[in-house]
């Protein structure tokens, strides 16, 4: 019971939470994503009504947290990439954190360059 909690504190296990969490809240973006596209096909006046509402500032916060997922699933898919192909080292730890820092500066620059 004991090595079950260890298991469960590490960084890599925490990693694994993020990639799966951050990959399953992007699919269930993604048909919200489509009907904004549709919303495009359906004349311009529809997209425009649209792109207005989503000037307010809770839907920028919610972009800058898209983003935000985005760059943790993409960092945590490259770290997984590097577990695969090359032999486990000690460094891949760090490797970890930075994957977490990578994602945390793209949300902020996308929040900078919101706001």
């Amino acid at each position: 019971m004991k090595s079950d909690f260890r298991a469960r504190n590490h960084p890599a296990y925490w990693a694994f939470i993020v990639h799966r969490a951050s990959g399953v809240l992007l699919a269930l973006f993604l048909p919200l994503h489509f009907w904004v596209l549709g919303q495009a096909l359906r004349g311009e006046e529809k997209l425009e009504s649209f792109l207005r509402w989503s000037d307010q500032p809770l839907v920028k916060f919610a972009e800058t947290a898209l983003v935000l997922l985005l760059a943790a699933h993409m960092t945590g898919g490259l770290r997984l990439l590097a577990l695969e192909f090359l032999a486990w080292r000690d460094w891949q730890l760090s490797l970890l954190a930075a994957a977490a820092g990578i994602s945390v500066v793209a949300g902020l620059v996308f929040l900078l360059n919101v706001v």
